[in-house]
């Protein structure tokens, strides 16, 4: 796939906002500067990249790196002997003093060429104050008289030294640890200089520190980007800063500032009095404002310069430009005023075209939101082949996309709109069953695997979520013909043999947690199939010992949120506060359940459970034998609840007593 050639794993995930924060060795936190632990936040990472093992991001740098040697850091030149030198060195010599003279002799020549570079005293100076204020496990206040020890030998020169890798390094350790008075001052000395700045490998991350912790220098810093923008996204190292920016730190102004050049020379020659608040809140609106009282010709000449700007990063996929956010956003600005065009041909050529640009890298789309709204667009208008070939994209990331907010919404709408159900289950419904074992611990995974069963439901979904999901239904209603009824029927149908062999092979263990134990609940209440072998899977662990001989391994019946699970199951379904009553499956059977119960966990362990902390789920285990149960099952559970065993729970102090006792009586009438 074009998007992910070598040259885009430059770009990480949720991502890089300069260094990372660090745990400090200082045991009194009110030492710490209160930047030390600040918690920087990351760009999100396009699904098509691996999650790097260490944690750590290729685009930061980390400021305490190499702490012992840094000192010749950037000096490669100094370290350079000549050859001669290293023939005398290697040679044995019988002098024992020869080795000692010649590096006295290499020392010296060293000395005298970092003597001989520009500002060599002000970075000697800078070093040696730099070297104090970077210590890790010093007071707050310490730190700060370094800081401004060190501000006091850079001020004035920091735009003649910056470009230097050390010296970049020095005044980073300002930003990060000096005041705001001591950032502004930085950042006035820098203006002018910013576009440069961020196309060098090293002071590329004094721009993103400089963009984050100096708000009121934020937007004259990125309009010195300005008629620049596509270069620098192509560009390897300002990339990541423009991403950054646009993704983490700008506001809607300050993010029009860096979608402007997008828009083609006519809007930016027309747009010169950008710092007026009319062309301010204009700008806020982005495209869609741009294209505010422009009509025919001029408003498709704006609409062919996005499109032609787009299709050059398009058609650099290499570059990793097309991961970023704000390509993203210029996308969907494109594909949104494409729909509100009124010529219905006009509208289908564009969409089409743009579709076919951008059609290989989809995939590098979807961890964003504007990224997985142009997807799910083109899911929402495709033809079937469209659809097809966007399936095969994504499929080799879909166990990645279940785990991303915004790339889940992605499957979540192929589900919802493609009416090729046998596509959709074996391209994606069978890849998301296979990592149940996988997804069921993030709540993004799980909710992957609610939409397969029960999509769109309140208990799992939020209605902000649930509205964003339904951002597509009017466009299905148009280019789907299958009913969203049937459709679901078909998917879950499909998703069910998996997920009940998952429940089978993990559900007792994937049950004693929180979250596994809602999935596992939703599998066996809601999924098609033969639930024999899933229930015996969840009956088995009940009819160990209890109470549980292992302290750090407690019963089932014991954790509250398995507890809950059972007596749903029992119960057949969830309870409906606005019906005050229980829903039932009609994909489950209580009865059988309650059934394989008696057999499987038996006389003894249940008599326990209901003087435990069982009493709530043997309470609706005895309902359902009454209710449901076999003349011969309810002869054998009044057997097991005799007086001696009333009795004991009648002594006891057991949570749902009284519950329980009322659920006895009527057995034994």
């Amino acid at each position: 796939m074009p998007g992910l050639q070598s040259g885009s794993n430059k770009r990480p995930a949720v991502s890089q906002g300069g260094p990372r924060s660090k745990k400090q060795h200082s045991e009194n936190p009110l030492l710490r500067s209160k930047f030390e632990d600040e918690k920087v936040q990351k760009r999100s990472r396009p699904v098509t990249q691996p999650i790097p093992e260490s944690g750590l991001s290729d685009d930061d740098e980390d400021d305490d790196e190499d702490d012992e040697n840094f000192g010749d850091e950037g000096e490669a030149g100094d370290q350079e002997i000549d050859k001669d030198k290293m023939i005398v060195d290697d040679a044995p010599s019988k002098d024992p003093n020869a080795a000692r003279e010649s590096h006295k002799v290499q020392r010296a020549l060293q000395e005298q060429r970092r003597a001989a570079k520009p500002h060599s005293q002000l970075l000697t100076d800078a070093k040696r104050v730099w070297s104090l204020a970077r210590q890790k496990n010093i007071p707050s206040t310490e730190r700060q008289k370094h800081v401004k020890d060190l501000m006091g030998v850079i001020q004035g020169k920091v735009k003649d030294i910056v470009l230097k890798h050390d010296a970049s390094r020095i005044i980073q350790t300002v930003v990060k640890y000096g005041g705001q008075k001591e950032r502004n001052q930085i950042a006035m000395e820098l203006k002018g200089h910013y576009k440069a700045l961020a196309q060098s490998k090293y002071s590329k991350f004094l721009v993103t520190k400089l963009i984050r912790l100096c708000p009121a220098h934020r937007a004259s810093i990125l309009l010195e980007f300005q008629s620049h923008i596509l270069r620098l996204l192509l560009h390897r190292e300002a990339s990541a800063v423009l991403a950054d920016s646009f993704e983490l730190y700008a506001n809607a102004y300050e993010r029009s500032i860096l979608l402007r050049d997008f828009y083609g020379k006519e809007v930016a020659l027309f747009s010169q009095t950008q710092g007026s608040e009319p062309e301010k809140a204009k700008a806020r609106k982005g495209f869609h404002g741009v294209l505010e009282g422009l009509e025919g010709e001029r408003r498709k000449r704006v609409l062919a310069a996005l499109k032609e700007n787009l299709i050059m990063i398009l058609n650099n996929p290499d570059k990793g430009a097309i991961t970023h956010a704000i390509v993203h956003r210029a996308l969907w600005e494109y594909v949104s005023a494409v729909g509100e065009s009124e010529d219905e041909s006009e509208r289908e050529k564009l969409r089409r075209e743009i579709f076919e640009s951008c059609q290989d890298v989809l995939a590098e789309m979807v961890h964003t939101k504007d990224g997985s709204r142009v997807v799910r667009e083109f899911i929402a208008y495709g033809t079937a082949k469209d659809r097809k070939s966007i399936i095969k994209v994504i499929k080799p990331h879909v166990e990645r996309m279940c785990i991303d907010d915004e790339a889940q919404l992605v499957l979540f709408t192929a589900l919802d709109i493609i009416d090729d159900t046998k596509l959709t289950a074996k391209s994606l419904v069978s890849d998301i069953t296979t990592h149940a074992s996988i997804l069921i611990n993030t709540p993004q995974g799980r909710r992957a695997l609610f939409y397969l069963l029960v999509p769109r439901s309140r208990r799992h979904f939020t209605p902000a979520q649930v509205a964003i999901i339904a951002e597509t239904d009017p466009i299905r209603g148009k280019t789907s013909k299958k009913s969203a009824d049937v459709r679901e029927g078909e998917i879950r149908t499909a998703a069910s043999e998996g997920l009940l062999k998952f429940v089978e092979d993990n559900g007792a263990e994937a049950a004693r947690d929180t979250g596994g134990s809602l999935v596992v609940l939703e599998i066996m209440l809601y999924a098609d199939g033969d639930k024999h072998m899933a229930m015996q899977s969840l009956l088995q662990p009940l009819a160990s010992t209890y109470p549980s001989e292992d302290a750090s391994k407690p019963h089932p019946i014991d954790l509250p949120h398995t507890s809950r699970m059972y007596k749903s199951l029992f119960q057949g379904g969830h309870f409906s506060h606005s019906t005050k009553s229980v829903i039932r499956s009609p994909s489950f059977s209580p009865s059988a359940f309650a059934s394989a119960f008696i057999v499987t966990v038996g006389k003894d362990v249940t008599i326990s459970m209901a003087g435990g902390e069982g009493a709530f789920v043997i309470a609706e285990f005895l309902q359902r034998i009454k209710e449901e149960g076999s003349t011969e099952e309810r002869h054998t559970i009044k057997n097991w609840f005799d007086k001696e065993v009333v009795d004991g729970i009648k002594k006891s102090e057991t949570k749902g007593r009284n519950v329980l006792l009322e659920k006895i009586d009527p057995l034994s009438s």
